[in-house]
């Protein structure tokens, strides 16, 4: 455990939280949508500070990361908890744990201890993924820069539902992020992720302003996000940040709550490609496929 980096203190023994756009108040004693971030008397403090939940090496291309660093290990971890509750999340024990179960996975590991495990297995960067790293913000801060002089990369994959204070504290140590981008329709968020489009689309555009390497994932689901308009407006929204960001087109197959939907006909993930040529876009993957 460990006091939040991003919130401020109100009347009444309340705080808000800054790390997210939710932008939660909490009362003392409970926790913000996360479940992860507690108002203790006053002082909020980020419960899931040094729990790792899962740890691994994988190759870079699996965070999707085509273009950077290809060929390349990453050493990959995660702490409990997301912001958002997406109701096909391939990870929902870790992101959403803490709000089912009411407690926390995982057991102790220094920040210092994930830097010289990425050294011992030859990884050239550092990702947090998994779960949401904004959500673990405090602890993958702390590692990323002991990551930072020891000559690793530091990569963030995420939903992009982060703040611009929260943006402002990682971007320094940042090399490179995937952002899961459902479109810029704030139903989609609203209806499925419990979020907004919005602040999704600011972070990746000030990811790609600041000279972070930027590639998008596009999960594509049924009766969800795969009507031609909605997928002619996600592959807008990228050609305007910049043409030449890599987009990931992703099968969707079923998983935790939506069991029961058939997997993305590939015909749709074609056609979504055919709307991103269209749009300019000159970098586009197929995945699970």
């Amino acid at each position: 455990m460990k006091e939040a980096l991003l919130y401020e203190r109100l009347e009444e023994e309340k705080v808000r939280c800054k790390v997210c756009p939710h932008r939660c108040v909490i009362a003392n004693g409970k926790k913000g949508i996360c479940a992860v971030k507690e108002n203790r008397g006053g002082t909020l403090y980020a419960i899931n500070y040094g729990k790792t939940v899962a740890s691994g090496v994988d190759p870079i291309e699996k965070k999707p990361l085509y273009e950077f660093l290809s060929g390349s290990k990453a050493y990959s971890l995660a702490a409990d908890g997301c912001n958002m509750e997406c109701p096909w999340c391939q990870n929902f024990r870790i992101s959403q744990g803490p709000k089912s179960e009411g407690k926390l996975e995982g057991f102790y590991v220094p920040p210092e201890d994930h830097v010289e495990l990425a050294k011992m297995y030859a990884c050239q960067s550092i990702a947090y993924t998994y779960s949401e790293p904004t959500i673990y913000i405090e602890y993958a801060l702390d590692i990323m820069k002991l990551a930072k002089k020891e000559g690793l990369k530091n990569v963030w994959v995420s939903n992009g539902y982060t703040t611009t204070e929260a943006l402002e504290k990682i971007l320094p140590y940042l090399d490179a992020a995937n952002i899961d981008f459902k479109g810029p329709d704030d139903e989609v968020y609203a209806t499925y992720c419990k979020g907004k489009s919005g602040p999704v689309f600011e972070t990746m555009r000030r990811l790609k302003n600041a000279g972070v390497h930027l590639e998008v994932t596009t999960l594509v689901i049924p009766d969800v996000n795969d009507s031609d308009a909605q997928l002619q407006s996600v592959a807008e929204a990228i050609s305007e940040i910049d043409q030449n960001i890599p987009w990931h087109i992703s099968r969707f197959f079923p998983g935790w709550k939506m069991r029961g939907k058939s997997p993305t006909p590939l015909s749709t993930l074609h056609k979504a490609q055919e709307f991103g040529k269209s749009c300019g876009l000159t970098k586009i993957y197929l995945g699970n496929v």
